[in-house]
């Protein structure tokens, strides 16, 4: 299944849709550019792909959006068992099926997670690791940080009615008053101011992309924690870090963090950024994300 090639918004040409079936379950991918091959795993977990597409990276890689299980155009799994090691195994076998020859992955939030797991698992089968705005853990402490950062978001935008709403739509995520689909996007329209270094400056186009954003839920998915800190310092892949210097979700304490415990790792910080570096400052982030596979290509 594939969709044609035409130009999409941006002026690029449209990714590709295509499917591979694992141990029974639809995984869905889109291809789009030429070069060395980059998985890219979105965040959430839920999120659809589509908000990470990067057209000023497809001109220098061959991208590989994954549609993560449980989101999209992909199969739930049917034990609800959405776990580190399960998300990496599903990508490391869209990489087997593409005949892609240690890719490099680039993970945004959680899509981070599953990157360090896949290095984990897969560390002779790994180009680079590209972790951007994530964290190495999902638990309590994590969830106590992000709302410590997003305090201190809404007292740099006191002036701002819609940076104040956003503790209380982060609370109606955390506390479970958004359940299904409708109610999260609504409680992400609220919080996007947050996750941008300054919303307010932001050109139109993004308005664009943010009316697109798209979530999955998955009734049966299984709680889960994760806290891989203990085993960073096994990681041996080149690792490139990107953070925000405003992200309140998995802002630069994490970054840094990992940074020091990766052996191979560098870090990139966008100064007065936010969690979306990729749409809030692309050609900054594609520059630094292409000085690395430069670099670890050699």
């Amino acid at each position: 299944m594939a969709e044609s090639h035409f130009q999409d918004s941006m002026g690029a040409i449209a990714p590709v849709m295509q499917e591979v079936v694992i141990d029974g379950v639809r995984q869905v991918y889109h291809v789009a550019g030429e070069g060395p091959v980059c998985l890219v795993h979105a965040g959430g977990p839920g999120f659809h792909w589509s908000y990470m597409r990067m057209p000023l990276l497809e001109k220098s890689m061959k991208v590989i959006y994954l549609e993560p299980v449980g989101t999209g155009n992909s199969d739930n799994l049917p034990d609800g068992d959405y776990n580190m090691s399960k998300y990496a195994y599903f990508a490391h076998k869209v990489a087997e099926y593409i005949g892609a020859h240690q890719p490099f992955f680039l993970g945004h939030s959680h899509g981070g997670f599953v990157g360090l797991q896949y290095a984990l698992d897969y560390p002779d089968q790994l180009g680079g690791l590209i972790l951007y705005s994530s964290a190495p853990c999902m638990n309590q402490e994590l969830g106590m940080e992000q709302v410590q950062q997003l305090e201190i978001f809404t007292q740099r935008w006191t002036d701002r009615p819609e940076a104040q709403d956003t503790k209380q739509a982060w609370m109606d995520m955390i506390t479970g008053k958004a359940q299904d689909r409708e109610a999260i996007l609504k409680v992400l329209g609220r919080l996007m101011p947050a996750f941008f270094g300054n919303y307010w400056k932001l050109p139109d186009e993004v308005k664009e992309w943010q009316a697109e954003l798209d979530f999955s839920v998955d009734p049966n998915r299984k709680p889960y924690m994760w806290d891989f800190r203990d085993a960073l310092e096994t990681i041996h892949n080149a690792t490139l870090i990107l953070v925000g210097e405003y992200d309140f979700n998995c802002g630069p304490r994490w970054a840094e963090e990992m940074d020091e415990k990766i052996p191979a790792s560098q870090l990139v910080m966008f100064e007065q950024g936010g969690h979306m570096n990729h749409v809030e400052t692309p050609q900054e982030f594609v520059n630094a994300v292409n000085d690395f596979v430069s670099q670890a290509s050699k």
